[in-house]
């Protein structure tokens, strides 16, 4: 058995404002509608032997995930919630001996939960031709067939060729570290490197045996995260103390760079990481002057740019190469040869404590959603949109008054004992101190405007008594 296992921990900061640390670029409709994230699962649909995937994930994604699991109807995979990121050997350790609860013979199909890939058959037959070399104890990854000179990626040197059906698959030579511009030219026109796309093939049990040689208290460590882990809802919780205990490391370095039996597989597929604005505008189709928009977009004599407007009207004259994205919170204005280095842009912003760096205006939570309007020293404004069949906590906050006004949908409203209905256009008033909770218990989206009023106003004002989500206080 196939076992698909999404590494799923990373935070797109390359492509900030649009992907932040709260909400990353896996679970953003970045192409055409879906979440990189479940295209990443559906691309798999038709391969023979095929389980249920595992995920592993951080514990603020969780319900992210878990939502787009559901929507897309893949209701038996396992999440796995790290509790504090340890790279991708580890992860994958803690999905290895997992995955060996399932099947003793489990094949590990490792994808980062970001990457595009759109030629799906490629993507397939390069599946089925590493499977004949991971099925006999090879560990397998897959080198991206080169189509220009990227300096953001890592690079495969190939080495002899190995025998097999399907695309071709070799030994590997060594795995190079990003090369500045000259040398991936270089690369590119040798023809015997590939990208490094940092997905992998191997029987799990092979795995942790390669990774018991060259990093036993790894292992060790994993195994105790996972024997001491608990179940919280759909969730598997790594248990904190083994997992921080746990060192970190790449899979690159902790076992293929150090293992006698790696293979890599070419991948010609139009394979993309999708790491950096720039990679995003390769990634779509472009109009007569090269250009690249989403929303309400007007330009005037420019060429080669990529414009998004999630707000409102973005227009541009007389430039080229520029990536200019607009949320509802922050503008990015760039050189699109620059878009590498958008990351230090976030950086400086986390130094700052600038809450854009992390949070998207509009925050996602098991039952739906809250979008922040208005913010004053006193009062905020917010549309609150609750999932049909969903509720919020049971909930009091000792510094803020709350004001509902339902918009669509019906709401379900307990206020300090007592419940009752709301329709459009109807309202009501939470008194600062008092018990509350909001549910949608119709067949459409509730959609309410909350106005908070009050001293304040941070979502840490709040103290839960009953919630069937198992969220903490200050969980988002």
């Amino acid at each position: 058995m196939i076992i698909p296992t999404l590494l799923s921990g990373g935070s797109g900061s390359r492509l900030w404002p649009l992907s932040r640390e709260i909400h990353p670029k896996q679970f953003l409709p970045l192409l055409d509608g879906k979440s990189l994230f479940i295209e990443t699962l559906e691309r798999l649909s038709g391969l023979p032997d095929l389980g249920a995937p595992l995920v592993v994930c951080n514990d603020q994604h969780r319900f992210l995930a878990a939502e787009k699991l559901r929507h897309a109807g893949i209701e038996s995979a396992g999440i796995l919630l790290e509790p504090v990121g340890r790279n991708t050997a580890p992860a994958v350790a803690c999905a290895a001996l997992k995955a060996l609860q399932i099947d003793p013979q489990a094949q590990l199909l490792v994808m980062p939960a970001d990457h595009l890939i759109p030629d799906v058959t490629a993507l397939h037959n390069a599946l089925l031709a590493a499977r004949e070399h991971s099925a006999g104890g090879a560990l397998v990854t897959f080198g991206a067939q080169p189509e220009w000179a990227e300096t953001g990626y890592g690079y495969i040197h190939r080495g002899a060729a190995l025998p097999g059906s399907g695309p071709a698959c070799y030994a590997i030579d060594r795995f190079v570290e990003k090369p500045d511009a000259e040398t991936a030219q270089a690369y590119l026109q040798s023809g015997a490197y590939l990208w490094n796309s940092g997905m992998f093939l191997f029987r799990a049990e092979r795995y942790l045996e390669e990774l018991s040689q060259h990093a036993p208290l790894m292992v060790e460590q994993c195994q105790l995260a996972l024997e001491k882990a608990r179940l919280d809802l759909d969730f598997i919780r790594l248990d904190p103390e083994s997992f921080e205990a746990c060192p970190a490391d790449s899979i690159d370095y902790a076992v293929m760079e150090r293992t006698a039996r790696g293979v890599v597989t070419t991948l010609d597929a139009g394979w993309s990481d999708i790491g950096s604005w720039e990679a995003l505008w390769r990634a779509q189709q472009r109009d007569a002057q090269g250009n690249v928009t989403h929303g309400d977009v007007v330009l005037e004599d420019a060429r080669d740019c990529l414009v998004r407007a999630d707000e409102g009207l973005v227009t541009l004259l007389g430039v080229e190469g520029l990536v200019v994205v607009e949320t509802a919170d922050a503008v990015l204005v760039a050189d699109k040869s620059r878009s590498q280095d958008v990351k230090k842009l976030v950086e400086r912003l986390k130094r700052d404590n600038r809450r854009e760096a992390v949070f998207h205006p509009k925050i996602y939570r098991p039952w739906g959603a809250f979008e922040t309007i208005s913010v004053h020293s006193r009062f905020q404004v917010k549309r609150i949109t609750v999932n049909p069949g969903a509720k919020l906590s049971m909930q009091m906050h000792h510094h803020r008054a709350e004001h509902w006004v339902v918009v669509t949908g019906a709401a379900k409203v307990t206020r300090d004992g007592e419940s009752f209905l709301l329709t459009e256009d109807q309202s009501t008033y939470i008194p600062v101190g008092v018990k509350h909770r909001l549910e949608n218990p119709g067949k459409i989206p509730l959609q309410v405007i909350e106005v908070q009023s009050g001293s304040y106003l941070q979502e840490d004002d709040i103290v839960r008594f009953e919630d069937i989500y198992g969220c903490r206080k200050n969980d988002l």
